[in-house]
């Protein structure tokens, strides 16, 4: 009995997250496809069209848009929704949330330390966290209420989307060898499953 259960849980470990993901790829090029064939009927006769071309046009326009940014005039018109967004009552809280999660999940640097190890006073114990935002910058209310020699650390927790975050001289972190996004996929998920060389190295550096 044992060793079934042992080899269900393997089976459902291995099994779970193709599921998962695979549901989870379906469902985004669902959502997408609604949302822009209404758009194509408008100019395209619906005997024309075919399954996965609103989807394929999303993916094309977001790399126009990509390539488009790197000129600054266009790049403040794409951003202008964004800001509307950002100053809309309710919807600023959903929109930013949302937009500061995708950005650190692309490796966003968020300051010139970014990933950092948080030390805890008194014994050897050392936490994993991401430096949101620098003392003294100016760029932000967070930035002008910390000092100068202080910085704002994000410590995310594992297997759930929460965290702390920590006000903590510059002499209590040290700079972690790997990019914001990689960091917090390394810490939801406990380390499990990673490849994570550039922390490996990071821990061999340290000892």
């Amino acid at each position: 009995m044992k060793n079934l259960t042992r080899s269900l849980l393997v089976g459902l470990s291995i099994l779970l997250p193709v599921v998962i993901s695979v549901q989870l790829i379906i469902w985004t090029f669902s959502t997408v496809e609604n949302w822009l064939k209404s758009v194509w009927l408008l100019f395209l006769p619906e005997e024309f069209y075919f399954p996965g071309i609103a989807f394929v046009s999303f993916i094309l326009l977001a790399m126009a848009i990509g390539l488009s940014s790197r000129h600054t005039l266009v790049k403040h018109i794409w951003k202008a929704p964004g800001l509307l967004l950002e100053k809309t009552p309710v919807v600023n809280y959903i929109y930013s949330t949302i937009k500061d999660f995708l950005d650190l999940m692309g490796g966003k640097t968020f300051s010139d330390q970014s990933v950092v190890w948080v030390s805890l006073a008194g014994n050897d114990t050392r936490l994993l966290g991401i430096v949101t935002k620098q003392g003294g910058n100016g760029d932000s209310k967070l930035a002008q209420m910390i000092g100068e020699n202080e910085v704002a650390v994000y410590l995310p927790m594992s297997y759930q989307a929460g965290g702390y975050m920590l006000i903590l001289p510059e002499d209590q972190v040290e700079k972690a060898d790997i990019e914001p996004g990689e960091a917090l996929r390394l810490i939801m998920s406990a380390g499990l499953g990673q490849r994570a060389k550039k922390l490996e190295k990071d821990f061999a550096q340290a000892d």
